[in-house]
């Protein structure tokens, strides 16, 4: 079924409304929601909604950071440390990112989705 620019815009602002919400209610969240709503509802190849989903999820982490940031539950310095290797972290998954099909992305995201659930629920 194709869809208009109006759904389209409708759709977006559901997923992105969803994905925010979690995102300054848990502090993270965003990505788990907003890759596979962008590859399910809005048609974006894996290797799109992937790298799209980090710019989505900037807008996200600012607006939850000043909020945060205004209650002083930030630890600054654990901040910079924990970055400093999310940063050779982002670039090495980044260029990965480029030499994997799409399938492989999507089980790799799927292990990582069940991971994270299993520990939550386990509390390990």
């Amino acid at each position: 079924m194709k869809k208009n620019k109006k759904s389209t815009l409708w759709i977006a602002a559901v997923g992105g409304l969803t994905a925010g919400f979690l995102n300054g209610l848990f502090g993270s969240g965003g990505g788990t929601v907003i890759v596979p709503f962008l590859e399910e509802f809005l048609d974006q190849d894996e290797h799109k909604a992937h790298a799209t989903a980090i710019l989505i999820i900037l807008c996200f982490t600012l607006v939850s950071l000043i909020f945060y940031g205004m209650r002083n539950h930030l630890d600054y310095m654990l901040a910079l440390k924990v970055s400093a290797g999310g940063v050779v972290g982002g670039l090495v998954g980044a260029k990965l990112l480029k030499k994997l099909s799409g399938s492989v992305i999507r089980k790799i995201f799927g292990a990582c989705m069940i991971l994270a659930a299993v520990r939550m629920v386990v509390g390990a």
